[in-house]
């Protein structure tokens, strides 16, 4: 079992940044893949990025290439996801997840509460 926090959200201006963290439970962290995925009002959650358990494989959406990171620190059994030059259309509940191996089609099989993005034009 892993229970995960996001934390990080807020309003932010078009063109500016905010870094996304999520915390996660118990001793067994550091063996799942994780996944940031994000839905807006009206329509389906979508994969946003991905990182297997050894850091060492990322995957990202088209829409957020360049400009999103994730990464994650499997000591603080943490991971996350910077978000820099965003957009108003980056405007979405933010959750992670744990799953098997990071990518966009994995079975993510625990999920966050999720955090508000609210990026202004």
């Amino acid at each position: 079992q892993v229970h995960l926090v996001e934390s990080g959200g807020g309003l932010v201006q078009a063109g500016g940044s905010l870094r996304l963290s999520c915390a996660a439970s118990g001793r067994t962290f550091s063996y799942y893949a994780m996944g940031w995925f994000r839905q807006a009002p009206g329509k389906e959650r979508e994969f946003v990025a991905g990182i297997t358990w050894s850091g060492g494989r990322t995957y990202y959406a088209d829409s957020v290439k360049g400009r999103f990171t994730i990464s994650r620190d499997n000591d603080k059994n943490t991971v996350y996801l910077q978000m820099n030059n965003l957009k108003p259309e980056d405007t979405a509940v933010y959750y992670c997840a744990a799953g098997s191996v990071g990518g966009p089609h994995d079975e993510y099989k625990y999920w966050g509460q999720g955090t508000q993005v609210t990026v202004s034009s």
